[in-house]
């Protein structure tokens, strides 16, 4: 697997999973959670490269990194 963008991704908490949920709001529906902000980040690594995998595949962009968010 080649290395994965660093994508923005932002970090909440969700009392409905009752975990941290860390979203990356540049690619629609890459979302992951965990119990620790640690373990998150480590789901939203995996999750980012499978969805950029799975874009690929189905001949869809794959928007770059814009770095910083302008709103949050």
């Amino acid at each position: 697997m080649n290395s994965i963008p660093n994508y923005e991704i932002i970090f909440y908490w969700s009392e409905e999973d009752a975990a941290i949920i860390a979203e990356v709001p540049e690619l629609p529906g890459c979302k992951a959670d965990g119990i620790t902000y640690e373990e998150a980040l480590a789901k939203a690594r995996v999750i980012i490269a499978e969805w950029i995998e799975t874009a690929r595949e189905l001949g869809r962009p794959v928007p770059e990194p814009r770095g910083k968010l302008a709103y949050a």
